[in-house]
């Protein structure tokens, strides 16, 4: 259909809304009759064939990265990005290498097994490029050619256009030095102003614990002085962050104080289980960690990400 379309329009893809309504209408003019399951599942999935063409943003930007550059330093993940990276200037003519796999149609099981040859057969024709070039690269840094395993290889082949690289700052640059503008901004914002308020109350009850050897409002008769010591310790570490003049709700100045360091096991199970699927997801190098100071807010119900 696409190749139809493109020999009567001057060998282009659909690319207004007008004309790719016009490339559905011609799917639908070839079905014989209403209940045509593969070419219902044709006019849904038309959309990819007028997608931008090569590879996208993130990947782009990961294989110009300056660590693409490497050198018998560099990491397993690096080099086979630039491996990718001369792979996709040369033998995949812009594209990455192909994943192999084809999503569920309706079709014949003949038809449907050969397509899926098809595409397997591209898959490992492009997998054998990549591993030749992988070991050219390790010749190149004086690494062993085989170092890098071809399970390795295949993986990343298969998952090349969903590649991320995740870069976090230290806990201790955020403590020393976070982003002040970002903070001031999440200090001021509808949406993230009770958050960030619990940040800084939360490093002020460290902060208040270090000082006065208890948490705020851990006992009961200390209460009001303790609100008051706690407003001061939060003011000072605003302050100290460069965010003077900002205000802590007195709402929740409190609220910290009559919570005095209780530790609710329920939160602590939500918190826990957040905390380990990050650790799961960092292990295996699946999916995306989170980026950023993580709150949970239990008197909202609410979880939110801070950028600091």
């Amino acid at each position: 259909m696409a190749e139809e379309w493109a020999n009567t329009h001057g060998g282009k893809l659909p690319s207004t809304r007008e004309e790719k309504k016009q490339f559905k209408d011609l799917i639908k003019s070839k079905m014989i009759t209403v209940d045509e399951e593969n070419y219902k599942e044709a006019m849904e999935a038309s959309f990819k064939v007028f997608s931008p063409q090569g590879i996208g943003p993130n990947l782009q930007k990961i294989i110009n990265d300056s660590c693409s550059e490497v050198d018998s330093n560099s990491s397993d993940f690096w080099v086979m990005v630039a491996a990718l990276k001369e792979f996709i200037a040369s033998e995949g003519g812009g594209e990455s290498p192909l994943e192999g796999s084809i999503p569920d149609m309706t079709s014949s099981t003949e038809l449907y097994v050969n397509l899926q040859k098809t595409y397997q057969a591209k898959a490992e024709a492009d997998f054998l490029v990549m591993e030749q070039r992988v070991k050219n690269l390790l010749k190149k840094i004086n690494r062993d050619p085989a170092s890098i395993s071809k399970a390795n290889i295949k993986s990343f082949c298969r998952n090349a256009r969903k590649l991320a690289v995740c870069r976090y700052r230290l806990v201790e640059d955020e403590f020393n030095s976070p982003v002040q503008p970002e903070l001031q901004k999440y200090l001021t914002d509808e949406d993230y102003g009770t958050a960030a308020g619990l940040y800084i109350l939360l490093r002020a009850a460290d902060r208040f614990a270090a000082n006065y050897n208890k948490f705020p409002g851990q006992f009961d008769g200390e209460m009001d002085e303790d609100i008051s010591r706690l407003k001061s310790t939060a003011v000072g570490l605003l302050n100290d962050l460069g965010c003077n003049g900002s205000a802590i709700s007195e709402d929740l100045i409190n609220e910290m104080c009559r919570y005095g360091a209780s530790e609710l096991h329920v939160v602590a199970a939500f918190v826990g289980g957040v905390a380990s699927q990050e650790v799961i997801k960092l292990i295996t190098r699946q999916f995306i960690p989170m980026s950023g100071t993580f709150i949970f807010n239990g008197i909202d119900h609410k979880s939110q990400l801070l950028l600091l």
